[in-house]
């Protein structure tokens, strides 16, 4: 006689996830139907977003981070080969046309010095930018880490830091670039560049401290050191790409206010000379003549204006792009 069915012992084997083979066949034709977990009607579902696609996406879509980065792009062109669009020396000279307006081929006039403006104004943004973008560049890179690290060890190392920063913000910018520019002879763009990465960091230090503070708290960067996760792997894997956004939008920001410290500088003597081109040169020279040739100060005076306005209408789409609160 054939030995009862016993229910206990299924007659096919069993899947790793308790279904028979009958069942994995009806779940495989299901899943041809109505597609796998998370989708519709077999067509792939749509991976989540990270912040910084979401950011994109919205940046793409803001007017006025198109206006400025455009005009931004615009300015590193031309920072690069201004030639292109200015076929003049800006260092040459003509007496004999000092303080005329506009003339044909120069349509920005020429300056107390017989200079063409036009010119002056194009080959100015080189100095500006890369005074912005170096200063920028040091600032968030030495205020970052400082910041970074003081916040993930906490301890003397932040106590100390702390104090070192308020002595800092003790002294005044400008100030503090008469004293410190004064003294130094060079005329390029790195004694300007250095002065304002040494006033500049603990702005960014405090910014980087504190939002290294309340990442560290999350859920997932304990589970990480519970799991055995050193500090650097916690520091580059799990901190850093979460806490790096604020610094991103305030560099941006500030990248703005150090092209406008560069010319306030210059106009004071103490940034960049002569025979370097600067529009804060430039607009110190026409602050003496702006009755008799006005056009002297306004066309460079424009030119700073439009470009610190870029970077901060920037730097303003980044923030609301990366700021959860506005979603």
């Amino acid at each position: 006689m054939p030995e009862p069915h016993n229910p206990l012992e299924p007659d096919q084997a069993m899947s790793p996830g308790g279904f028979s083979g009958g069942m994995d066949l009806a779940a495989e034709e299901a899943g041809t139907l109505e597609g796998k977990p998370g989708q519709t009607g077999g067509e792939p579902a749509d991976k989540p977003r990270s912040l910084w696609s979401d950011a994109w996406r919205d940046l793409r879509r803001n007017p006025i981070f198109i206006i400025s980065a455009l005009i931004i792009l615009f300015l590193v062109f031309i920072s690069i080969w201004p030639g292109v669009i200015a076929d003049q020396d800006p260092l040459q000279a003509d007496l004999s046309k000092a303080q005329l307006g506009s003339q044909p081929g120069h349509p920005f006039g020429y300056d107390g010095q017989g200079r063409d403006v036009y010119t002056r104004v194009v080959y100015g943004a080189r100095a500006s930018v890369t005074v912005g973008v170096c200063a920028t560049a040091g600032v968030v890179l030495l205020g970052s880490v400082l910041g970074g690290l003081a916040g993930f060890f906490g301890g003397w190392w932040d106590a100390i830091l702390s104090r070192i920063s308020d002595i800092f913000f003790g002294i005044p910018v400008i100030l503090g670039g008469l004293v410190f520019l004064s003294v130094i002879t060079n005329s390029t763009v790195w004694p300007v560049v250095g002065f304002m990465i040494l006033l500049g960091w603990p702005q960014i230090a405090r910014i980087a401290r504190g939002s290294v503070l309340t990442v560290r708290q999350n859920d997932y960067v304990q589970a990480a050191r519970a799991l055995g996760a050193g500090s650097p792997r916690l520091l580059l894997r799990h901190i850093l790409p979460n806490a790096v956004a604020p610094v991103i939008v305030v560099g941006t920001i500030a990248l703005g206010t150090y092209i406008s410290l560069e010319a306030t500088l210059s106009y004071l003597g103490v940034g960049l000379r002569p025979p370097t081109v600067s529009w804060g040169i430039d607009i110190s020279d026409a602050s003496n003549q702006i009755r008799n040739a006005p056009h002297m100060l306004l066309w460079p005076a424009g030119a700073l204006s439009i470009t610190v306005l870029a970077f901060i209408m920037l730097g303003d789409a980044v923030r609301d792009a990366l700021d959860p609160k506005l979603r």
